[in-house]
């Protein structure tokens, strides 16, 4: 009788202990190309850092309260992607992932602390890195645009740099989605190569147009692409950009592309 009560007893302290469910991945996008992932381990990834661009409101709001990052990746040096990353550097002391030459100059002509880079991070294109333990491992893919590199504001420094040749990353997270974010770019045949290197669960793709494609070429690069998702990026940050979700949404109908077009309303977090 008595070990029948201690078994009953056991069975009741083991239904009484919270259930909790294991962590996924977390993407916020904070407008424009600034995205934040955050690994099932919790580790924090900033993409085009740029969180107080004009379509967040709460940019600044946002900026103040991320006291975590380990990893920042900059896809190319121009101002709208490099954005707030110098300053969350100094404060969280993430590591910095980029091709060697933008990484070079963010140190050289950007104010990004040249001791939180290095050959474990930086990359060029046809390479990968496997970071954080093994927990991502990102690609350095090729993209169709330009770069350059700015003095912080304030700076004497009022030239233009190089800052190499503008990419995109493939972003394999361990336990969790495959992301291919576009940086700016137009559509290009060789993106049908990036899905024989594993299939891509999340495109970030750009749709604004003027700078980069608009919602029709971007279309087309999804066909190339044949991701499981597709999330819209830098448009409407300014008027020129003025490709939008629904004309994106009517391009994908006309394609009879398979993706789900997931729009991703400013400072919204999905779980992946």
């Amino acid at each position: 009788m008595l070990r029948i009560l201690t078994k009953l007893a056991l069975l009741a302290i083991v239904l009484a202990l919270p259930i909790t469910a294991s962590a996924g991945t977390e993407l916020t996008w904070y407008g424009h190309s600034a995205f934040k992932l955050k690994t099932p381990s919790g580790k924090i990834l900033l993409i085009d850092p740029w969180l107080t661009n004009p379509a967040n409101k709460n940019g600044k709001e946002d900026l103040a309260k991320l006291d975590k990052a380990d990893l920042i990746l900059i896809t190319h040096g121009h101002f709208d992607h490099v954005g707030n990353s110098v300053e969350i550097a100094k404060k969280t002391g993430a590591r910095l992932v980029a091709t060697g030459d933008l990484g070079k100059a963010l140190a050289q002509y950007g104010g990004y602390p040249k001791d939180q880079m290095g050959y474990d991070t930086l990359g060029n294109f046809g390479g990968e890195v496997k970071l954080l333990d093994g927990e991502v491992s990102i690609a350095f893919i090729p993209a169709v645009h330009s770069s350059s590199v700015f003095a912080p504001e304030g700076s004497a420094d009022k030239n233009i740099h190089n800052g190499g040749n503008p990419g995109g990353f493939l972003i394999k997270v361990k336990n969790g989605p495959t992301l291919y974010h576009t940086g700016d770019t137009d559509v290009f045949g060789d993106m049908a190569l990036i899905r024989q290197f594993g299939k891509v669960d999340v495109m970030l793709a750009c749709i604004g147009g003027h700078f980069t494609m608009g919602p029709n070429r971007a279309a087309e690069a999804v066909d190339l692409v044949r991701p499981s998702m597709v999330v819209p990026m830098h448009y409407g940050t300014f008027p020129v950009l003025d490709g939008t979700p629904a004309a994106f949404a009517k391009a994908l109908k006309q394609h009879k592309s398979k993706a789900k077009l997931r729009i991703m309303q400013v400072d919204e977090t999905i779980q992946l």
